[in-house]
């Protein structure tokens, strides 16, 4: 999701990369879970987070959009689904009774980089630490073990791969509004990546094989075939 602001305004002005230590150690929170609460439909799913979602509740995409814990929203004129808040306290429905996140283990991306954020350049992406998102006190931590996922390398290729692949719709979509490709390309992607089922292994191998398939229809821009 963009966000239309300054570095200035939201982080501490630095860009990190993963063997970087940042602030952004909350110690366990104690069960604070703000961050968990009053999001709206800021916890928007990348395939790698429905992958781990599906895997590890033994559910599929559908399943949870008609339980309501997902839903869809558009997201910078793309449809795409994000994690849906719920009751009076907008909360995120997979937080339990405790304050504590039901699905830790394999909670989404967003929510393993929360406080840090993403700042996207021409050929490579950044993590930032975003102020006044969170007002636990915070120790300092390596990033990549912050974010707590295996295979990081093959992450943040996935992680750029992806955000080549959703500015190259987003832009076919904004440039041909009226034609029948342009009007259809959202939902062969939402196919493609979101509703066709993962198998429970190797998920970069499944995601290398989809994106084959994307490209069949859709080639790479020149400018985003330099891998991370």
């Amino acid at each position: 999701m963009k966000r239309y602001v300054s570095l200035e305004e939201i982080s501490d002005g630095k860009l990190y990369k993963a063997k970087d230590l940042a602030r952004a150690d909350c110690l366990g929170c104690k069960g604070c879970s703000q961050c968990c609460r009053g999001m709206g439909e800021s916890i928007v799913l990348d395939p790698l987070d429905v992958f781990r979602l599906t895997t590890g509740l033994g559910r599929d995409l559908q399943s949870m959009l008609s339980e309501g814990s997902v839903e869809w929203n558009v997201v910078d004129g793309l449809v795409l689904p994000n994690l849906k808040m719920t009751g009076a306290e907008e909360k995120c429905s997979f937080l339990d009774e405790n304050g504590r996140c039901a699905v830790h283990d394999f909670r989404p991306g967003i929510c393993r980089l929360f406080p840090l954020g993403r700042y996207y350049g021409e050929q490579e992406f950044w993590y930032i630490l975003q102020t006044g998102e969170c007002n636990h006190s915070r120790a300092k931590i390596q990033i990549g073990k912050w974010l707590d996922t295996p295979d990081l390398p093959r992450y943040e290729a996935f992680v750029w791969e992806w955000h080549c692949l959703l500015t190259q719709a987003r832009k076919l979509q904004e440039e041909n509004q009226e034609d029948e490709f342009s009007k259809n390309l959202n939902l062969f992607l939402l196919k493609t990546f979101y509703m066709k089922n993962y198998r429970r292994d190797d998920f970069y191998g499944q995601f290398r094989e989809r994106i084959s398939v994307y490209r069949e229809i859709v080639p790479p821009e020149e400018d985003s075939l330099q891998r991370y």
